[in-house]
C-alpha cells in the first residue's frame, strides 16, 4: 500500500514538473497574451486553462500534485493547450494515466529517404514496410526476387492481404496456404486495433469480402495473431524450397508503419540470394 501511494506521489510530481517545462516554453505573445510583469518564461497557469478550457484552480492542482488523476479528455485538451508534439503528447499520457493516449490513425503512405537506405542495407534479407492496413509502402530488391515485385503492381494493389487472398501466384508460392492465410488476418486484425485505423480497415475487408468467399469465412472467425517471429517456407521458382526467419518490427515515430525482415536461415541461401540480385534488375521503392 506504501509502496503504491509513493509511486503515485511520484508520478504527480513528474507530471506536475513536465506541465510547467512545457508551459515555461511557449510565447506569450505569439498567443495573443500581454508580456507585461512576468516573473518566469512562458504562459501563466491561468492562461495554460484559458486555453485548455478548463478551471485554473484544477489545473494548478495538476502541477502541484494534488489534482487527483486526470481524465484522457483533460490531458487532451491540456496537450493542445501546450502545443504538444505526438511524441510530447504520449508522454504526457503515460506520465498522467500511466497508458498512452487512444490511438488516432494518420495515413501517410511515404516514407524517408532514410527508411529505405536500412532496407536496402538488409540485403540480401528481404525487407519491406507496411502501413497499418497491409500496403507495402517500401521494400528492398530481396523482396522483389524471393517474394514478389511490388515495383511491377499499381500503388492501390500493393496490399499483403490482397496478394495472398487474391493473386494465385502467392496460394503456389506457400506450402500451407490456409494456415499462412488465417495467420496473416489474425496478425492484421491486431496491428489494425493497435493503430485506430478501423475506419480505414472497412473499405479494404468490405472489397475483400466480396472478392475472396475464403477471406470472408476466415475474417467471420474473429481469430487475432500475434506477428512476432516466425519462420516461412516458400516455394522460389528459381531455389525450389527456401525457409526465412522474419520479425516485425515498429518503426519509431511511426506507429503507422512496420518493418519486416525475412532473415535466410542458412548462409548458403543469403549466397543464392545474393546471387539472384546481381543477376536481377528488380528495383527497391
Amino acid at each position: 500500500m506504501a509502496n503504491r501511494m509513493s509511486e503515485t506521489v511520484a508520478n504527480d510530481s513528474l507530471l506536475g514538473t513536465y506541465l510547467r517545462t512545457r508551459r515555461a516554453k511557449l510565447d506569450p505573445v505569439a498567443l495573443g497574451f500581454s508580456s507585461q510583469r512576468r516573473r518566469t518564461p512562458g504562459l501563466r497557469r491561468e492562461e495554460v486553462a484559458q486555453r485548455a478550457n478548463i478551471s485554473p484552480t484544477w489545473y494548478t492542482w495538476l502541477e502541484q500534485g494534488r489534482g487527483g488523476s486526470p481524465s484522457a479528455d483533460v490531458l487532451d485538451r491540456i496537450a493542445r493547450a501546450l502545443m504538444l508534439t505526438e511524441l510530447e503528447r504520449e508522454h504526457l499520457f503515460l506520465l498522467g494515466l500511466g497508458h498512452p493516449p487512444e490511438a488516432h490513425y494518420k495515413k501517410d503512405d511515404g516514407v524517408t529517404p532514410r527508411l529505405q537506405r536500412v532496407l536496402d542495407a538488409l540485403e540480401p534479407s528481404p525487407g519491406l514496410i507496411r502501413t497499418a492496413t497491409w500496403d507495402v509502402v517500401a521494400w528492398n530488391r530481396a523482396v522483389a526476387v524471393m517474394l514478389t515485385d511490388y515495383g511491377a503492381m499499381p500503388p492501390e494493389q500493393r496490399n499483403i492481404l490482397r496478394f495472398i487472398f487474391l493473386d494465385p501466384s502467392a496460394r503456389d508460392a506457400q506450402y500451407e496456404w490456409e494456415s499462412v492465410a488465417e495467420f496473416v488476418l489474425g496478425a492484421f486484425r491486431i496491428d489494425v486495433a493497435r493503430a485506430g485505423a478501423a475506419a480505414e480497415m472497412e473499405l479494404l475487408v468490405d472489397e475483400m469480402c466480396r472478392l475472396s468467399p475464403e477471406f470472408k469465412a476466415m475474417w467471420r472467425d474473429n481469430e487475432v495473431r500475434h506477428h512476432g517471429e516466425r519462420v516461412k517456407h516458400i516455394k522460389h521458382p528459381v531455389l525450389g524450397k527456401v525457409t526465412f526467419e522474419y520479425s516485425a518490427f515498429a518503426v519509431d515515430g511511426r506507429p503507422d508503419l512496420s518493418l519486416v525482415v525475412y532473415h535466410p536461415t542458412t548462409p548458403e541461401l543469403r549466397d543464392q540470394i545474393a546471387a539472384l540480385l546481381d543477376k536481377g534488375e528488380a528495383t527497391s521503392r
